[in-house]
Formats: C-alpha cells, sequence, structure tokens
C-alpha cells in the first residue's frame, strides 16, 4: 500500500487556504466559484455516461485492491525475454486470473529454434458485437542476471518495478477492465481474444514466433493493445516499423604508408565511413526515417557473434584495413518509404572507393503500423468517452514518438489502437516507473471505451 499522508496534506491545505482568504477576503468568493465550476462541469460530463457504464466504474473502483495486488504479483516474478522460465510463470499467473473470469486459457509454443517460452491465449466465443483481439506481453527487457527490481510504492502517486508500465500495467489494466464487464455480464455470446506474447522485447525469429498471433488476429475485427499510454491526452493510430541492416567492406591489406595509392586504395574502414556518412548526407531529414550504425569493428581481421552481439577486431595503426563490419537498424513508416530508404542505401555502397568492394544485407523485423480511417474512427471513439468522463481531449500522436510493437503485424488487417496501457516514465530502464494517479482513471476509459465496442 502507498505510504498515508493524505489526510495530514489535506490539513495543511486547508490551513494555507485559511490563512490565503484572512490576507485576501476578496477572492474567497472567486475561489468557491472556480470549485464549484469544477465540480459541476465533471458531474455534467459523468451524467452523460448511462446507467450501465456508471455501474461499471464503482465495480473498477470495487476491484481496486485487487487490481493493485495482482499487478505487484507479476511485476514481481522477473520475466526478462530469454527466461523462459520466468515469463511462463507470469503467464500462469494470467491464465489463472483469465479463467476465473469465463475464458478459456491455452499456451502457445514456439519452434524449438526460436528459443524463448512462448504466449499465451485467453479467449471468449460468441455471436454479438465486434470481435476483439487484446494484445500485451508478459516479457520485459530486464533479463534474470540484471540487478532486481521489485513492485515498490515511492510517494502516493508512484510505483516502480520492471516493467510496472512496459507492459504489466497494461496487461492488469486490460485484464481489470474485461473483469468488470464480466461481473455485470456484458460479455456473454462475446468474441474476445486476449494475446499476450512473451517475447516482444526480444522476439526471436519473427516469422515463426507470431505466425499463430497474425492468424487468429486475422479472424477479428478491431486490435486493441496496451502499450504504454502517454497520459489521457494522447492514443496511438501509428507506429514505425523497425528492420536491421548489416554493411561487410573490404580492402587490400597493405603498408599504411601506401594508402591512397592507386594501387592499394582506400582500405575497408575509409569505405564504411564513406558509406555510412553518405547515408546521413542522402536520406537524413526524411520525415519517420532514422537508420542508425549501432556496431563498427573493423581491422585487418575481425569476428562476430550474432548471439551475442560480441565483436572483435585485429589491427595495427600501420595497416591498411582488410576488413569492416557494421550492424544498424532501419525505422520506417509503411513498406514504401522502407524500401525507397534500402534502395538508396543500395546505391551509395555500389559506389566504391578505389581498391575496395562492399555489400550490404537488409533483414525484417516489425512492420509498421500506418494511419487508417478505421484507426482514426476508433480514436473519436476514445475521444468521446474521453470527454463524457471529464478527462479531456485525445489527440492521435506522432508516429515517430513510438517504436515499434506488436500490433504492427495485424495492423493491414484490422483497425487498431494502440497506447491504451498504464502511463509512466523510464521504460526498459532501472527505476522504471507507472504512474498510479492516472492508472485507475484509465483502466475506466477503457473499460466504457470495451462497452461501446462491443455493442
Amino acid at each position: 500500500m502507498p505510504p498515508v499522508h493524505a489526510a495530514e496534506d489535506l490539513s495543511h491545505f486547508d490551513l494555507a487556504i485559511s490563512h490565503f482568504f484572512t490576507y485576501f477576503p476578496s477572492m474567497k468568493k472567486t475561489y468557491l466559484l472556480l470549485v464549484f465550476s469544477w465540480i459541476c462541469s465533471v458531474s455534467s460530463a459523468q451524467q452523460q455516461l448511462s446507467d450501465t457504464e456508471k455501474k461499471l466504474l464503482e465495480l473498477v473502483d470495487k476491484n481496486y485492491q485487487e487490481t493493485i495486488a495482482l499487478l505487484e504479483e507479476v511485476i514481481n516474478i522477473n520475466s526478462g525475454s530469454l527466461n523462459k522460465e520466468g515469463v511462463r510463470k507470469v503467464g500462469d499467473v494470467f491464465a489463472r486470473e483469465f479463467q476465473k473470469i469465463g475464458f478459456e486459457t491455452e499456451w502457445v509454443d514456439v519452434p524449438e529454434e526460436v528459443n524463448r517460452a512462448g504466449h499465451l491465449v485467453a479467449s471468449r466465443k460468441g455471436t454479438q458485437g465486434k470481435k476483439i483481439f487484446i494484445i500485451g506481453h508478459l516479457d520485459t527487457v530486464f533479463e534474470k542476471d540484471m540487478p532486481f527490481t521489485p513492485f515498490t510504492w515511492l510517494n502516493d502517486s508512484t510505483a516502480t518495478g520492471q516493467g510496472a508500465n512496459d507492459m504489466k500495467g497494461g496487461d492488469v489494466l486490460a485484464l481489470a477492465s474485461l473483469k468488470a464487464l464480466h461481473q455485470l455480464g456484458l460479455l456473454d455470446d462475446q468474441t474476445i481474444t486476449v494475446y499476450f506474447n512473451g517475447d516482444e522485447e526480444s522476439s526471436g525469429d519473427v516469422g515463426l514466433s507470431r505466425k499463430d498471433f497474425i492468424a487468429r488476429a486475422k479472424t477479428h475485427d478491431i486490435a486493441l493493445a496496451y502499450e504504454t499510454a502517454q497520459g489521457f491526452s494522447t492514443v496511438t493510430v501509428a507506429r514505425r516499423g523497425a528492420s536491421g541492416w548489416t554493411l561487410k567492406t573490404s580492402g587490400k591489406q597493405s603498408h599504411s604508408s601506401d594508402v591512397f595509392r592507386e594501387n592499394v586504395g582506400f582500405g575497408a574502414i575509409y569505405e564504411a565511413a564513406r558509406i555510412l556518412d553518405e547515408f546521413r548526407e542522402e536520406l537524413a531529414g526524411e520525415q519517420y526515417l532514422t537508420f542508425n550504425p549501432g556496431q563498427f569493428i573493423g581491422g585487418s581481421d575481425i569476428s562476430f557473434d550474432e548471439v551475442s552481439g560480441k565483436g572483435e577486431a585485429l589491427g595495427k595503426t600501420n595497416i591498411v584495413a582488410r576488413e569492416a563490419f557494421v550492424t544498424g537498424d532501419l525505422r520506417f513508416l509503411g513498406e514504401a518509404q522502407k524500401e525507397n530508404a534500402r534502395a538508396k542505401m543500395k546505391e551509395i555502397v555500389a559506389n566504391h572507393l578505389n581498391q575496395t568492394e562492399a555489400e550490404i544485407t537488409f533483414k525484417d523485423g516489425l512492420p509498421s503500423m500506418e494511419p487508417s480511417e478505421g484507426n482514426y474512427e476508433l480514436a473519436k471513439i476514445l475521444n468521446q468517452v474521453s470527454l463524457e468522463m471529464g478527462l479531456g481531449e485525445v489527440q492521435t500522436g506522432d508516429p515517430g514518438s513510438r517504436g515499434a510493437g506488436d500490433i504492427s503485424f495485424v495492423a493491414q488487417y484490422l483497425d487498431c489502437l494502440d497506447g491504451l496501457g498504464a502511463s509512466g516514465s523510464g521504460a526498459h530502464a532501472p527505476g522504471e516507473t507507472i504512474n498510479m494517479k492516472q492508472f485507475p482513471d484509465l483502466i475506466k476509459r477503457n473499460t466504457i471505451l470495451l462497452y461501446r465496442l462491443t455493442r
């Protein structure tokens, strides 16, 4: 539980207000009018909700302590993507909770060569309303050999813990909404599939690990993903995709005193440097496109382990480099932007310096989630819910502000919305937090959204 300071803080606030009015009595009327206006505006917004929707909000409040207990339980299990036992254990906890609210659950194993734990699927089948596909993930970036941070209250409104907002908070939020809907019988005869992947942060072979995920999603109408929310004011209708590239260059190994001469040339490192700088010159600045060299190895002899990411180089300052190797990523919005960038990169690579060779290869990763009319329509529905709840207007976010996500694998088949999870800060870093002040209202907003989408 959080520290209990609310009553003490309130008494200090009351005392401060009393002193303020002693010195500025004329402001008292203005203050009271502002407070009254705020109360009326919130009350008026809530009155736009139906009686059923108001009951759902009451249930979210009634269940809230159980919701927090579940959040603490799953955060306190290490589930780094490579910790297959931990990922499965978190999946078992969620399977237990989904079974309590009438969902059938199963564990989807992935091929052995993927070397990941697999995925949790919870489902209900019916004939009424839109078919909803809910997306989350069980894993975090914090592997078992890293320092562990348990669920810990930092103050009345903030808690910390591994995966608190990315995205165990989002998983718990989705479950809490479905629980309230179930308690009023509002999931009866509805088709809802919850798919919690076990390897979103480090997916291995996505062609194999996302095959079942994509196949099931195609049988639904709407996909909702619960990656970190950016407060109440923004929702995601588009995300950039991510792919990888590898550059290999070679040169004529010679004494350094002969570098630049016609019969020796520039060597592998100069060729790699030329290519990278031309990438920057020719492609940097295009909206939504980024390309980052993450590792550069060069010398007379080099080696690289793709699994560990460890590279080694042997060389001397008086030797013209024979080999160079660069790995990087490419971020894009839409297949056209990706393919155009790749074509330009290949063209740059082909224009070799004297006595050098180079080749670039590309590896697909996560596709992009392109903005669509259906996505914007979903955002409008969420915005209406938010306004009626008195939580303010919801804008569609900039695709460049979000990384790649699992929803992108199914975005070409369904209307999609992402960023519906818990809010917080510091994702992927020690001290990751979840905003516990916003958490209950985000659950409530999502509950009303799901209710309206399934009617």
